[in-house]
């Protein structure tokens, strides 16, 4: 667990300015310090969810305002179609390039300086009047939409070790939130108005949050003062191929990430066609239906705690395959299987993340905004394949022939668990050594023992 200061220490003189003021001349405010255990409460993990929540709409405001984009810059379909590509393409770069800074600089810096400059740049979004700046202000909002991939190792450095997973369920059930409210939000906003509120209620949206994350994020140290940017790069392109559980967790997260985007890209034309024939209105509020996976968030975050992370991404992974099997055969029948089928893959799919991301964070806590960087770079890969491979099935060979890819996915992310056993060890690649305990040990374990990584204590990156 990484130090940090109590309140106590905010105002003591021998305390490094650094850890006193931002940027050298903002003051840190008192109620942003941790008291002396150095672990964040629920009150800060909320607000961290309710920032990656807003945060995360920057991405998908856009997709059902593409008519009205279009109509307002005076284009067609085409050309008002790259922004959806751009927003994902710079949220790209801003993964890749920007958020495994959380490893060698301030934090709370770093949170303070995205979530203000996404803000501005929304609002840039809600006042151009020319599409090339728009495209432009897009990519640049996408970049900066990283806040909540700094938050998630922050919450896993900071949280009490039994309640890591939960914690970390809860950010992630934030960005979740926003990724599902995001086109609900936009659409209904924009049927009854035009679209640049949209921009300027996000925009607002993200200046609030800004202030409260001023108020709650502490000043923790930094991790490695003695990194380099090109060094953490080149670590964290050793840990892609060096480390068994980060490949084997990646590879998860891929599959997971192919099902979960197929799943929701599809729908719309299972709804739209027979024998449903939804509304768009009515298609577009079956997001909410995810958010009842997302309500189960603390349940599974608490979960996992009591269980090892191998036993609960079991769970989880089983879930997926059923709610896949469940739409293949089930969803042209009837829309009680749809509905099932998205509720079991949200809840599934969730647990998936956060059970992996808790054990994977434990190869090395000096190095956890690499390894985020990691996972989350291969759900992006998953998601882009999951939505093309999808689409060009449905097309070619229906909804069922779709479906059932998902399922072939759900089976290779299970093998992807079963090569590896619950406790094998770090360095291993295959096998099942170390036994079949599903159930953490009562008695206080350390920390790399509590994450199932492995007996030994992990080495940091920079050795």
């Amino acid at each position: 667990m990484p130090s940090t200061l109590g309140p106590d220490l905010a105002a003591d003189p021998k305390i490094p300015a650094t850890a006193r003021r931002d940027f050298g001349f903002l003051p840190v405010p008192r109620c942003a310090y941790l008291g002396s255990s150095g672990e964040i409460g629920y009150g800060r993990v909320l607000a961290f969810a309710v920032a990656a929540t807003f945060t995360a709409m920057n991405l998908y405001y856009s997709q059902p305002l593409l008519v009205q984009l279009a109509q307002a810059f005076k284009v067609d379909d085409l050309q008002v179609s790259r922004i959806p590509i751009l927003l994902q393409a710079g949220y790209a770069t801003g993964l890749l390039f920007i958020t495994p800074l959380g490893d060698i600089l301030q934090r709370r810096q770093l949170v303070l300086i995205f979530i203000v400059t996404s803000g501005a740049l929304t609002v840039g979004l809600a006042v151009t009047k020319s599409l090339i700046v728009f495209e432009i202000l897009s990519f640049l909002t996408a970049i900066a939409t990283v806040t909540p991939q700094i938050l998630i190792p922050l919450t896993a450095d900071l949280a009490p070790a039994n309640r890591r997973a939960t914690f970390i369920a809860l950010v992630l059930a934030g960005l979740l939130t926003g990724v599902l409210i995001a086109r609900v939000f936009a659409g209904i906003i924009a049927q009854y108005s035009s679209y640049r509120n949209v921009y300027w209620m996000g925009a607002g949206g993200q200046f609030f949050l800004a202030i409260v994350l001023y108020l709650v994020t502490p000043p923790v140290p930094v991790k490695n003062t003695n990194l380099s940017y090109w060094q953490i790069m080149k670590t964290m392109a050793k840990f892609a191929v060096t480390e068994p559980i980060l490949i084997q967790g990646c590879a998860i997260f891929f599959c997971s990430a192919a099902i979960f985007s197929g799943f929701w890209v599809t729908m719309t034309f299972l709804l739209d066609g027979a024998p449903y024939h939804y509304s768009t209105l009515v298609i577009g509020m079956f997001g909410l239906v995810g958010l009842s996976g997302i309500a189960m968030s603390p349940i599974i975050g608490r979960a996992v705690d009591k269980l090892v992370p191998w036993a609960a991404t079991l769970v989880a992974i089983s879930l997926v395959l059923a709610s896949q099997i469940i739409e293949t055969f089930g969803a042209q029948k009837s829309v009680a299987a749809v509905i099932l089928a998205t509720i079991i893959l949200d809840i599934g799919a969730q647990a998936t993340q956060v059970s992996m991301t808790a054990v994977i964070f434990g190869i090395d806590p000096d190095a956890r905004a690499r390894l985020n960087t990691l996972l989350v770079g291969s759900i992006f890969l998953g998601q882009v394949a999951g939505t093309a491979i999808g689409t060009k099935l449905y097309v070619s060979g229906g909804y069922k022939l779709s479906s059932g890819i998902r399922v072939v996915f759900a089976a290779v992310e299970l093998l992807a668990l079963l090569v590896r056993g619950p406790h094998a060890p770090r360095h291993t690649w295959l096998g099942w050594a170390g036994g079949m305990n599903l159930r953490k040990p009562s008695s206080p374990a350390p920390p790399e023992m509590e994450e199932e990584i492995t007996a030994e204590k992990p080495k940091s990156a920079a050795e």
